[in-house]
């Protein structure tokens, strides 16, 4: 049979046409309408945390658990879109078990871990110990080799043993304010994750 791309063309046509009247009556509305799992969620308007861009997100609550998060269409900065790691946001907190409903992410750390020099497991502590052995290392370090004048006898206060890098993963206002500590301590050796 000899088939010219005018009677492809129809052909092809016919056939797109027919398949789509074929399954569109084949089940009512009610049984075909798949259930929405956002609709008796509040909206919880977000930024994304990943980077410093600031991306806006909407998260949907129900009964306290975000069942899930997407772009804002109204923000400024993403008009509606994310990135792959903006997308991914909802996971890093909860997951869908086989039935669609939310459940707590396993994986996820809930509870600081710490690995003792030399050591090659991680133990669990408690975030008072944690934050109480990081200010007070911060203390004994700047303590330590806290220089108030240079060689040339010029006042410097400062500390040259820590170091200080920013995060992404924290907002403008939360890095302004972490530099500012870190310049009260005495730190100058301040950089940020984004310029490396």
């Amino acid at each position: 049979m000899k088939l010219s791309r005018r009677s492809f063309l129809k052909l092809a046509g016919t056939a797109a046409a027919a398949s789509v009247l074929a399954g569109s009556g084949l089940e009512s509305k009610a049984a075909a309408a798949e259930a929405i799992r956002v609709h008796y969620g509040r909206e919880v308007p977000t930024i994304c945390t990943f980077c410093a861009v600031g991306c806006g997100i909407i998260c949907h609550v129900q009964n306290g658990v975000i069942i899930n998060a997407e772009g804002d269409p109204d923000h400024p900065i993403n008009e509606g879109s994310l990135c792959s790691k903006g997308s991914s946001l909802y996971n890093v907190s909860y997951i869908y078990d086989a039935k669609g409903r939310p459940k707590p992410n396993p994986y996820r750390l809930t509870r600081p871990l710490y690995r003792a020099p030399g050591s090659d497991k991680w133990e669990e502590k408690s975030w008072e110990w944690m934050l109480e052995t990081i200010a007070r290392r911060i203390k004994d370090t700047r303590d330590q080799y806290f220089e108030t004048r240079d060689a040339s006898g010029v006042t410097v206060n400062r500390t040259n043993a820590i170091a200080w890098l920013g995060s992404a993963f924290c907002t403008n206002e939360e890095n302004y304010l972490y530099n500012k500590i870190a310049r009260a301590i005495g730190i100058v050796n301040i950089d940020h994750c984004a310029r490396l």
